[in-house]
Order: structure tokens, then C-alpha cells, then sequence
């Protein structure tokens, strides 16, 4: 039997002026950046400040020097290159990365675009056979050294679920007839090859629903002798939650996915951004959880994250507020940059409401010293779970919070006197205990959220042991309120909340 390798720990480390010279890019979201070679870093395009970018940032790994190259070429308005853009595809051949696609304004575009990185030089290529059209959103990876696959995206009235492979040599476009089910059309979702595989996952859906489904695409060259087929993965680990705008990067025997947005919960029209790690084990084909070592950078989604040797490179992206700028690695433990020991610094650049690292262990102590909810401040700290510097939860006895209460007296009706609150209270709990998920109703989320926090600081103070802390059934204990839940946490907090009440 084949031993699992177990992920390799890894570190966050925000850059620093002396890991690069020359200018970095400025910050945007909705851009590619592509690994050539292993020698550089092409970032292109994105949108930031209301404005589309055509713009062209190179890293030099060796040299570690970012610059802007000189490129010729014929463009529209008299530009070397394609015009402004964002939510665009670029996928590498050799040394030349294809553009396709993306928006500019209202406008979403089908043009096809070639960049020559030994010589800088732009390329508009005019595509033969079957052309896709205009899109943004879809997402492309590269089959072998020489086609390259698109699938789905949005063409500004409704959500694709088409497949083309484009031959770069003979620039040809075919559109791949595929049998049998299919995923449901979608766009922000991503692409990436495995063996002959293409394997896509999560995006926005047909009628708006954010989704968090594995599909694997066989028959996609001619030389596999398969038909075109499509099928449904679910792959034993924790899954991630459903998303769009997140990457997935290979780095070894890994997939690597980070941020994305998911839907914000029934309760909030806002969506929720992310930041942990999840990978796709190649080897065992599982999903895991990728250890790190400290806190990982703000959540956010249309960024982009590329494999550098050993290290990941993420860099913009944004949050519903923020357009990032901000460059991070992620290495493994021993690699010089984690040894440097960098304090992420957070609230320079984003205006986020989190604080990581120091900053955060110091408002912890700040906010135990002016309130007497210490309890879910030191068991957030021991969780490593982090707060705002100003938590707004209050944990108060069942007695008194009015609203569980009020829905536990509605619950049982006749059947026992309200004055008697306690025992309404406990049938109420009897009742979650027992319902299933699709059956709670929104006017629950809050007194059940709060009374699952309740319970685990109750469990806590009884008994602040190891065992307690190492447990993996906290994970919506930093929930401030009902309206940060997603759809989907719903299950996982009925789950959670079933443990609590049975120890």
C-alpha cells in the first residue's frame, strides 16, 4: 500500500520591500498572473478604481525584480496589445501565454490574444473553426504542451456550460460534443487538468446559487479514445464550502485552493469571503485541510495565486470593499522567508475588521480588561479563532434572552405553561435536537446560533481541558450574528449543536 504523504506545514508571509526590487504591480482584482518556466511571472489586465487594465507586470524569480517589458506588436487604439480587461482567461503554452475573453465597461469580449514573453511581443490571432463566444468569467487550463480547454463562463444574458479545446498550433477551435450529464452552466468557477482529466469546480450558477460541486471532464484530446463524458466527484475529507472567484493552483502533488466568495446566508445580502486552504491530495484523492503555521492574509476572491518552485505568490484581489495590492507568500516552514518570523500587518492596506498576530493577542487583552465576557475571549484566543476588536456577542443565561424565550413559549404552545421557562426552554432544545436542517425556520437562526455559542463557553468554563480545545466541532463560534451564516453552515451547526447538548 501506497503511504499518504501528509501536507507539508506551511507559513504566510506577507512581502516585504527587500524581497523584490523594481515597482510592483498596483493593486486590482479580476487579472491572470501565469508562471513561465519557472523564470517569471506574467501578471495582466484586472479592474480596479472603476477602471479596466491592459497593463503587463513581470516578476523575475531569479532576479527577484518585478519590470514592465517593452512590447510590440498591433493593437486596437494603437496599443501593442489587447485592449483594457478583467475576468479574462490566460493560460501558458511554452513560453507564450493566450488570452481570451474577460469584460472591458458593459461590454464582454471574444478576442483571442498571444503573447510572445521571449520577445514581448502581442499577437492577435484569428481563431478557425468553431469560435467560442464572448465571455468573462470562464475558466481555461492547458492540455499537455500544446491545446488549451475553456469551459462555461458569462456572456452577459446567461451562464455557459460549453466546452472548446483550442489547438495553438493550428489555432483551430473545437467545440467538444459531450454526452450524458453535465454540470449546471456557471461562471467564476475554476479549471485545472489532471492526467486527462479536467476537473472543475464550484462558480455561480444558472439562476444565481453559488455551488460547491467537483466535476471531472474525460475524452478531451483525441488520443485518450474516450468518449467526452462528464461526472460528478465527491471526494472523501472536508469539502470546501461553495464559492466562486477562488483560485486553484498545482504546486506537487497538491491542488491548492484559497478565497473565494460564498453565498452571505439567508439573513444578509452580502456575500461572505474566505481565506482558508483547502487541497486536493492527488496522491490519496482526497480533500484536506492545509496546515499553516500563523494567520493567513484577509479573505478575498478574484485574486490570483501562482506556484513558484516551492512557494505560492498571491497577490490582489478583493473583498466587496477593498481592491487588493498587498503581496503574500506561502512557504513551507523552513524556507528562509517563514524564518524571518513576519508579523502580517493587516490593517495598513485593507481596512479589514480583523487583527492578526500581535495586534490581535493585544486587543484580546485590551477587550478582557473592559468586559466581563472573558470566558469567550480566552477560549477564542486558545481556539486561535480571531475577534473583532470589539466583539459584540453577548452571552447571557437562557432566562434571558428574550428571543429564545419568546419562540420557545411559541413552540410548545399549551402543552406546558409558559411561566415555566426552563422546561420550555429544554423542549425547544429537544426540538433542534430532532428537526432537520431544511426545517428551521429563519426566525430561529439567532436563538439557535446563540445558544450553541452559549453552550460551548458553558462546556468550556466546566471544563477547560485539551481535549476540549482540540476538538473540531467549534467552527461557527466566531459568528457575531445569524446574518453570517451561509445556507450550507446550517447542517454543520445543527451537527455541532446535537454534540454539545449529548456531553
Amino acid at each position: 500500500m501506497m503511504q499518504q504523504l501528509q501536507p507539508t506545514r506551511m507559513h504566510w508571509a506577507r512581502a516585504v520591500p527587500s524581497d523584490f526590487g523594481g515597482q510592483a504591480p498596483a493593486p486590482r482584482s479580476g487579472h491572470t498572473a501565469v508562471a513561465i518556466g519557472g523564470s517569471k511571472v506574467v501578471v495582466f489586465g484586472g479592474f480596479a478604481d472603476k477602471r479596466f487594465l491592459a497593463d503587463i507586470a513581470v516578476y523575475d524569480v531569479e532576479n527577484r525584480l518585478w519590470y514592465t517589458p517593452e512590447c510590440s506588436g498591433s493593437g486596437p487604439d494603437g496599443q501593442p496589445g489587447p485592449s483594457p480587461r478583467a475576468f479574462h482567461v490566460a493560460v501558458v503554452i511554452d513560453c507564450n501565454m493566450f488570452i481570451f475573453g474577460g469584460r472591458s465597461g458593459g461590454k464582454r469580449l471574444g478576442d483571442f490574444w498571444m503573447l510572445d514573453t521571449d520577445i514581448w511581443q502581442w499577437s492577435e490571432m484569428t481563431g478557425f473553426g468553431d469560435l467560442p463566444s464572448p465571455r468573462e468569467f470562464a475558466a481555461a487550463s492547458a492540455i499537455g504542451n500544446r491545446k488549451i480547454v475553456m469551459h462555461g463562463g458569462w456572456d452577459g444574458k446567461k451562464w455557459l456550460s460549453d466546452v472548446y479545446v483550442m489547438d495553438t498550433m493550428s489555432l483551430e477551435w473545437t467545440e467538444l460534443a459531450v454526452t450524458g450529464s453535465a454540470p449546471p452552466p456557471r461562471c467564476g468557477h475554476s479549471a485545472t487538468m489532471i492526467e486527462k482529466r479536467l476537473l472543475i469546480f464550484g462558480g455561480r450558477g444558472g439562476t444565481g446559487p453559488i455551488m460547491g460541486d467537483l466535476w471531472a471532464l474525460k475524452g478531451i484530446t483525441e488520443e485518450d479514445n474516450e468518449t467526452p463524458g462528464w461526472t460528478q466527484l465527491k471526494l472523501p475529507g472536508q469539502s470546501p464550502s461553495a464559492r466562486c472567484g477562488h483560485s486553484v493552483t498545482s504546486g506537487g502533488p497538491y491542488l491548492l485552493l484559497f478565497g473565494g466568495h460564498g453565498t452571505g446566508g439567508w439573513l444578509s445580502r452580502y456575500d461572505v469571503y474566505y481565506n482558508e486552504c483547502v487541497i486536493l491530495d492527488r496522491v490519496s484523492v482526497q480533500w484536506k485541510r492545509l496546515p499553516t503555521s500563523n494567520e493567513p492574509p484577509p479573505p478575498r476572491a478574484y485574486h490570483s495565486m501562482t506556484c513558484i518552485g516551492p512557494r505560492f505568490l498571491l497577490f490582489g484581489g478583493f473583498d466587496g470593499k477593498n481592491t487588493f495590492g498587498d503581496l503574500w507568500w506561502l512557504v513551507p516552514e523552513d524556507d528562509p522567508i517563514a524564518k524571518r518570523d513576519l508579523v502580517p500587518n493587516v490593517g495598513s492596506d485593507s481596512n479589514h475588521s480583523t487583527v492578526t498576530g500581535d495586534a490581535q493577542q493585544s486587543a484580546l487583552k485590551e477587550s478582557e480588561s473592559q468586559s466581563d465576557e472573558s470566558p469567550m475571549l480566552d477560549l477564542a484566543k486558545r481556539l486561535g479563532i480571531p475577534l473583532s476588536v470589539e466583539p459584540s456577542a453577548s452571552f447571557v443565561d437562557e432566562i434571558n434572552d428574550k428571543e429564545l424565550v419568546e419562540l420557545s413559549s411559541r413552540l410548545i404552545g399549551e402543552s406546558l405553561p409558559t411561566t415555566d421557562q426552563l422546561a420550555c426552554i429544554q423542549a425547544l432544545r429537544d426540538h433542534w435536537r430532532s428537526s432537520p436542517s431544511s426545517s428551521i425556520q429563519l426566525q430561529e437562526l439567532g436563538p439557535l446560533l446563540r445558544d450553541y455559542q452559549r453552550l460551548i463557553i458553558r462546556r468550556f468554563v466546566e471544563n477547560p481541558s485539551p481535549t476540549f480545545l482540540e476538538r473540531e466541532d467549534r467552527r461557527l463560534f466566531h459568528l457575531k450574528n445569524a446574518s453570517q451564516l451561509r445556507m450550507d453552515d446550517i447542517p454543520i451547526l445543527l451537527g455541532e449543536y446535537r454534540t454539545l447538548l449529548s456531553t
